[in-house]
């Protein structure tokens, strides 16, 4: 690596990066990106990392402040890599994240929507009901921290509070962090896993060693005290098990519009913005619009968020998912809840398609909601023919915006509408839905 120069320097902001951070220019138009920096500002910076095509800077002192700055609501901004658009006005920030995904469709899918629906928004403090802490032990702090990754991501932030967390775990990081610090086995765990339900909150201990009878009794009388449900982790997924309460309480939640119930397991996903995800549900469905006796193909199911809603409406619908684990709980939840005209199946969607017998079915309407990387594997496989509509939900919009110029450069369909869903309120993340036709 460039050696760093630690002389600060003034900077004027031009724009906003796609991870939040201030785009300016120096030494002859050099690219410099600034945390902690929004376009229109000028601030005094110093450099934390310098490469042949760009330098990365962090903002000491704003010199001259733009209009939609703001208090930054959490302690450890500016620290924290969680939440790094706390400082931009809430109604900018979800401006920024549209830009970005219309940016993305004309620079890499080299197309544009008809429509450009509006954005969906929730709350946005306290929302966050699933998430990962990673454990360090600090010698030199003689402390134990609990938290997530700084902005440099070799290092773990030193949390006291999380605001974007659900209250029951963003107010108890300090306590989490003490009740580590105080076991024997606090150089033996290297994350914290948090689930919420509607009625329960579960916290996963990842573990490299077996746990001493003393420290399973601390995480016990933590559990009691705060009213959490404490699972053990020794080795991989299938490792989970309670430690208290014995008997692993129900995790679940209800999407109440649609009368439906998901069970999950603690390390299962979900998505992390209960009142987002139900908004989210009711747009697919309405883009999709599907009709009396149509078959919808829902790709990359998961446990059912958007296959259950979709068969409560009373048309066939059959799920798609690559985790064997998924699938059986997508299955339990289809009978928890009534509905015999929603299936399951098992497939790896990256994976040659050809021999499984869905693929050979005819569908109406087919939602897909993949993962960061996409679905341009599965999208070149499908049989397109007969499909009325295509709703993508995507959770990076560089795949979405890859995978939409093939839809409609290679495959002849329109992009007839889109736009962006606050999934993560103050972070750079942007959620988005498209809809296409033929």
């Amino acid at each position: 690596m460039a050696r760093i120069d630690q002389t600060p320097f003034e900077l004027d902001i031009l724009d906003l990066s796609h991870d939040g951070r201030g785009v300016a220019r120096r030494d002859g138009g050099k690219t410099v990106f600034v945390a902690g920096a929004l376009p229109g500002e000028r601030v005094l910076a110093r450099q934390t990392r310098r490469s042949r095509s760009f330098d990365e800077a962090a903002t000491l002192e704003v010199l001259r402040a733009s209009p939609d700055r703001v208090q930054p609501r959490c302690p450890h901004f500016g620290t924290c890599g969680g939440c790094v658009l706390q400082h931009l006005d809430e109604a900018r920030q979800i401006e920024a994240k549209q830009r970005v995904l219309l940016e993305n469709f004309d620079r890499i899918g080299h197309v544009a929507p008809g429509v450009v629906l509006p954005p969906l928004t929730d709350v946005s403090w306290g929302y966050r009901r699933k998430g990962r802490f990673s454990v360090r032990r600090v010698e030199k702090k003689d402390r134990t921290l609990v938290g997530f990754r700084e902005l440099d991501p070799r290092f773990v932030a030193d949390l006291s509070i999380c605001h974007t967390a659900i209250a029951e775990v963003g107010a108890r990081v300090a306590a989490l962090s003490r009740l580590v610090d105080g076991l024997q086995a606090r150089r033996e765990i290297p994350q914290i896993e948090f689930i919420a339900g509607d009625q329960t909150v579960a916290l996963v201990f990842r573990h490299l060693q077996p746990l001493a009878e003393a420290d399973r009794e601390a995480l016990t009388g933590f559990a009691r005290e705060h009213g959490a449900a404490v699972f053990l982790q020794p080795g991989g997924i299938d490792s989970v098990h309670p430690l208290w309460p014995a008997e692993a309480p129900p995790l679940s939640f209800r999407l109440v519009p649609w009368d439906v119930e998901l069970r999950f397991r603690p390390l299962d996903f979900i998505q992390v913005n209960a009142g987002l995800n139900e908004k989210m549900i009711a747009r697919a469905l309405e883009l999709l619009q599907v009709g009396a006796g149509e078959r919808v193909l829902d790709l990359f199911c998961g446990l059912g968020n958007f296959t259950l809603p979709l068969a409560r409406g009373g048309g066939e619908v059959v799920g798609v998912e690559g985790d064997a684990g998924l699938v059986a709980r997508a299955r339990g939840n289809a009978a928890l809840n009534g509905l015999d005209n929603a299936r399951f199946f098992a497939a790896d969607l990256a994976q040659d398609l050809a021999g499984h017998p869905w693929m050979r079915q005819g569908f109406d309407r087919l939602l897909l909601d993949p993962p960061r990387s996409g679905a341009e594997g599965v999208l070149r496989q499908l049989p397109l023919k007969g499909l009325e509509r295509i709703v993508y939900v995507s959770c990076h919009p560089g795949s979405l915006a890859r995978d939409a110029g093939y839809l409609v450069n290679e495959r002849g369909w329109k992009l007839r509408s889109a736009g962006v869903m606050d999934m993560f309120p103050h972070t750079a993340h942007v959620e988005s839905i498209a809809m296409f036709e033929p």
